[in-house]
């Protein structure tokens, strides 16, 4: 007998797949392999693959957008604790799985339109918000949005980089960074 598998066992199978092999490694008999069950147990939730391939992507997109409210509405109580709160959050606990699948989705919309309207959507999110408690503290529109865009490209590329100098150094140079985007 077949385990129960719901839709969003599939989806969230699916994104490790991408995590792992970019979205041409997204099929449905690795899977269904994965998930232990046969494959026509994909087409009880599923039409066809592109069909899979957009719940993919609602679901990161809801996902991230979600994450990001949340984040910033409860990162602290003023503007400045709530931007300290998300660049703690972000730095501090890295999810390499989140990080990967964040990468695939990135590459995926080098090529297809779906893809880049997602992460499109999510980057818009991420810089309304920050640059909304960028203006909290005074800054001018374009200051805030400026300053929001540095923050969201440092946060996100800090975690490609490597450093051969080691952990505190990686730890004091961040910090310095923050501070140099804080100030």
């Amino acid at each position: 007998m077949e385990a129960r598998v719901n839709k969003a066992d599939w989806v969230e199978e699916a994104l490790g797949l991408l995590a792992e092999f970019g979205v041409d490694g997204v099929k449905v008999e690795p899977l269904a392999r994965r998930l232990s069950v046969t494959k026509g147990g994909f087409y009880w939730h599923f039409k066809d693959r592109p069909e899979l391939l957009v719940e993919m992507l609602e679901t990161w997109r809801s996902g991230r957008v979600g994450a990001i409210r949340r984040h910033a509405r409860d990162a602290g109580k003023s503007p400045q604790e709530r931007i300290e709160g998300l660049v703690r959050l972000y730095i501090e606990n890295v999810n390499p799985k989140g990080v990967a699948i964040e990468l695939a989705i990135r590459d995926w919309a080098r090529r297809d339109e779906q893809a880049a309207e997602a992460v499109a959507d999510v980057d818009a999110t991420r810089l309304e918000l920050v640059a909304a408690l960028f203006r909290e503290l005074g800054l001018e529109a374009e200051a805030a949005q400026a300053r929001a865009f540095l923050m969201y490209s440092f946060l996100f590329g800090q975690v490609l980089v490597i450093l051969r100098s080691g952990e505190d150094d990686r730890r004091r140079l961040v910090g310095d960074c923050v501070r140099t985007l804080l100030a």
